[in-house]
């Protein structure tokens, strides 16, 4: 592990990174979560257009300097699938504001390894197979995300614990894990397996700071996973969708045909096409209000310790 990614997590309160979620992440969500000692992160396509990615850009970098310090670094998240025409331009707003972390999706990281790199940033990569995983690595990544089974929107199909394994059989740098974790003994339970951080979503969808709209809170606040479905048919790729969500908007959970063609393109109309239809990991049946960032981050902490301090005890 390089000594950036080691800086990194001596920054950190508990070894969490609030996942970057579309539509859901945005300044508000990533200043909380830094100023919580977490990492917080956004993906690119939550702006409309690359002047509102640098203005986005911009709030994150002066209000977490204002705070100090002692916060924790924060990251952005870039489509890397070839659909995606706004790659470019968003890469050159990264080469400016320097974002401690940048993780690619969708498509493989060689296009942000020169410039992240350059600056001093980490690449991570965001990764649902363990063939994905030694592709990325082979690009020269910092991290791997592995989004394993039970992570809402795109998500896997292995275990966390199986996940993690499997990876570090070859891979020494930093090891992120998301899948149906949703409190601090979950994230104990990841970190003893292997991983050095843990990504968490869901647990954050409905923090008082996220976009997430009143209405998409209260539903994941709600439900738990018998009310989840996995399917390719809305994206093109195989993403958990909240049941209810997809009855509201006319679609049939059991009968989703997937588009003709994956199409993740930023400069498109991705806020039209997906903004009604809603994602939720498994660990959605732990949550039952809508509270500040800093609240959610002090529970996990507390339970991280007990979790934590049963080692010991043996």
């Amino acid at each position: 592990m390089t000594s950036s990614a080691s800086d990194l997590l001596s920054r950190l309160r508990v070894p969490v990174v609030v996942a970057p979620m579309f539509l859901v992440s945005g300044p508000e969500l990533v200043v909380a979560a830094g100023a919580a000692g977490v990492v917080g992160a956004f993906p690119t396509p939550n702006c409309r257009t690359t002047a509102e990615l640098d203005e986005w850009m911009g709030t994150i970098t002066d209000c977490l300097e204002a705070a100090g310090p002692l916060d924790a670094p924060w990251a952005v998240n870039l489509v890397t699938h070839s659909s995606n025409q706004r790659l470019g331009d968003d890469l050159k707003l990264v080469a400016e504001h320097r974002p401690p972390v940048v993780i690619t999706a969708l498509g493989p990281p060689a296009p942000v390894i020169d410039t992240v790199k350059g600056y001093g940033g980490l690449v991570l990569a965001d990764v649902s197979t363990v063939r994905l995983a030694r592709k990325a690595a082979g690009f020269g990544v910092d991290g791997l995300a592995c989004i394993a089974a039970g992570a809402g929107g795109h998500t896997g199909h292995l275990s966390p614990f199986a996940f993690v394994s499997a990876v570090r059989e070859f891979f020494d740098g930093l090891v992120v894990v998301g899948g149906g974790i949703a409190d601090g003994w979950g994230v104990a339970g990841a970190v003893a397996a292997g991983a050095d951080l843990v990504y968490m979503g869901t647990r954050f969808l409905t923090a008082a700071e996220s976009m997430a709209p009143s209405n998409y809170k209260q539903m994941v606040v709600e439900h738990a996973s018998d009310d989840l479905i996995v399917s390719s048919g809305v994206t093109g790729t195989p993403a958990s969708w909240l049941r209810p969500s997809l009855i509201a908007n006319g679609l049939d959970p059991e009968a989703l045909t997937a588009p003709a063609a994956r199409d993740y393109n930023a400069a498109g109309d991705v806020h039209g096409r997906w903004k009604d239809i809603w994602a939720a990991g498994q660990g959605l049946g732990l949550i039952d209000a809508v509270e500040p960032v800093e609240a959610i981050v002090a529970r996990i902490e507390k339970d991280y310790s007990a979790a934590t301090s049963r080692f010991s005890a043996r």
